[in-house]
């Protein structure tokens, strides 16, 4: 159960929705699906983003508690665990690369797309950069599910990449970057606690407030926008139906800013459904377009 837990499946879920709006991406321009392709590249980025969470507890300082009581010696034995499995999990992607090979379908956009996802898991979690203890771990991850996933699924079955994939895929990441500062902000006393650098510790309660909106206002501006640049309107007004849960979740944390009584459940539970849900819409009208 721990180590469900340490691998954040709800990120998985996040991976799994880009990834997916990637190939809707593929099919609205005309490329053929190729199912072995999709289903090669999802499992190869869905270890590669479970290694880069379990590494980051792998080398959790010493003064941070684990998510569970434990003693010592408990502490070191999972650790140990926890690093074969990385290792056995980015193995597992490497052969999923060999895989891809044989079936001719790395191009050099799909390279690309491997190793900025492989960069991503090494300075996310380990030594020396080690950004998530560094307080750009939420960067890292926004970028790894809401950019990574969806143009290295774009490129697997396209071969090469396209203007609408940073139109798309940059909302989607403010979006994921926004429900990380959420979370942020319901471990911020553990976090000072434990001297843990998040971007919520880095850059002050306030200025992470003011960028949490931002955020979130400037996804659904960049939805909209990309009707300036030939996609159809009719093609994104239904990701803007999320936009009401938006304004919801800025109103919530705009009122624990002012001190009102934190409601850590239900923000936590609308800033995960903003997100899949605008995926998910994105995704629908795409491939029903």
């Amino acid at each position: 159960m721990i180590y469900l837990k340490l691998a954040r499946p709800l990120h998985l879920l996040f991976l799994t929705l880009a990834y997916t709006l990637g190939v809707a991406i593929a099919d609205y321009l005309g490329a053929p699906f190729s199912a072995s392709a999709f289903l090669l590249g999802l499992l190869g980025l869905a270890a590669a983003h479970t290694s880069l969470n379990l590494l980051a507890e792998v080398f959790r300082p010493a003064n941070e508690s684990l998510p569970f009581d434990s003693s010592p010696a408990e502490r070191i034995l999972l650790r140990h665990r926890l690093l074969l499995l990385s290792i056995a999990l980015l193995t597992f992607a490497a052969s999923i690369v060999y895989l891809l090979h044989l079936a001719k379908r790395l191009s050099p956009a799909v390279l690309m797309g491997i190793g900025l996802s492989l960069l991503i898991v090494f300075a996310h979690s380990v030594p020396p950069l080690r950004l998530a203890r560094r307080g750009f771990g939420e960067l890292l991850l926004a970028l790894h599910i809401g950019y990574i996933a969806p143009l290295l699924a774009f490129v697997l079955q396209t071969g090469q990449f396209h203007r609408l994939m940073p139109i798309l895929a940059l909302p989607i990441t403010a979006l994921i970057l926004a429900y990380l500062l959420v979370l942020d902000f319901t471990t911020f006393a553990d976090d000072l606690k434990y001297e843990r650098q998040t971007l919520l510790t880095r850059l002050g309660w306030q200025r992470v407030l003011r960028l949490h909106h931002l955020l979130l206002g400037m996804a659904f501006v960049l939805i909209a926008g990309a009707s300036l640049q030939g996609l159809s309107l009719a093609l994104l007004w239904p990701a803007l139906l999320a936009l009401p849960f938006a304004l919801w979740q800025i109103l919530l944390l705009r009122n624990i800013g002012l001190g009102a009584r934190p409601l850590w459940k239900p923000l936590t539970l609308l800033a995960a459904t903003l997100p899949a849900l605008t995926i998910y819409l994105l995704t629908l009208s795409f491939f029903l377009r």
